[in-house]
């Protein structure tokens, strides 16, 4: 199996553990009855951490198709190679690398994750847009 469908599945995994992390903490504020129920009702703003692991969850499911597409693409493509396994990889730790700094809210260097991710993207991505 290509590497690519491997760091795709992780990134499901990672896409889960962004998930789980700011239903954990919004439940632990507003309550299991919260979580269960319609969440109908209008509710305070969430405490800053919580926020800021809803806000990474967004920011992931803004760029996971891209990786989506990236990573099936290659493999449909036949454009496979240690340069794309590589771009894959290095999305996938800086994305990892994101979410607890971002959690933690620390400036500048979450940013600099989600660059780096972009890098990692753009190697994915190239054989595709020059095949």
């Amino acid at each position: 199996m290509p590497v690519e469908l491997k760091i795709l599945a992780w990134g499901a995994i990672l896409l889960l553990v962004h998930i789980f992390a700011a239903a954990h903490l919004k439940t632990k504020q507003y309550g299991p009855h919260w979580n269960m129920g319609a969440r109908d009702e209008a509710l305070p703003p969430l405490r800053p951490i919580a926020g800021r692991l809803v806000r990474a969850q967004a920011n992931f499911q803004e760029t996971f198709p891209i990786a989506i597409v990236a990573l099936i693409g290659v493999v449909m493509a036949d454009r496979t190679s240690e340069w794309t396994a590589l771009g894959g990889w290095i999305w996938l730790g800086a994305r990892v690398v994101y979410l607890p700094l971002y959690g933690m809210g620390v400036p500048l260097v979450r940013t600099l994750a989600f660059a780096v991710s972009l890098v990692g993207l753009a190697m994915v991505l190239t054989p595709l847009i020059r095949a």
